[in-house]
């Protein structure tokens, strides 16, 4: 009799947990493409500063410097 409610109690616990595993399941793929838009986001915003005129004159400047370094 204790093992028949044993193992009627672990089928409850695992019929209830079907479902959620079910349903969770899809948020994966939705979770991967929100991410994939950010970082699209943050690199076209990153090329757009690199870009800049401002900005790569100072990044040749550092460059130049560097090249120019007395050993």
């Amino acid at each position: 009799m204790v093992r028949g409610l044993v193992r009627g109690r672990a089928w409850a616990r695992a019929w209830m947990r079907g479902p959620v595993a079910r349903r969770d399941a899809g948020m994966v793929t939705s979770e991967y493409a929100v991410g994939i838009i950010a970082a699209v986001a943050f690199a076209a915003v990153l090329y757009k500063v690199v870009t800049s005129g401002q900005v790569s004159e100072e990044l040749q400047g550092i460059v130049g410097r560097a090249l120019n370094v007395q050993m």
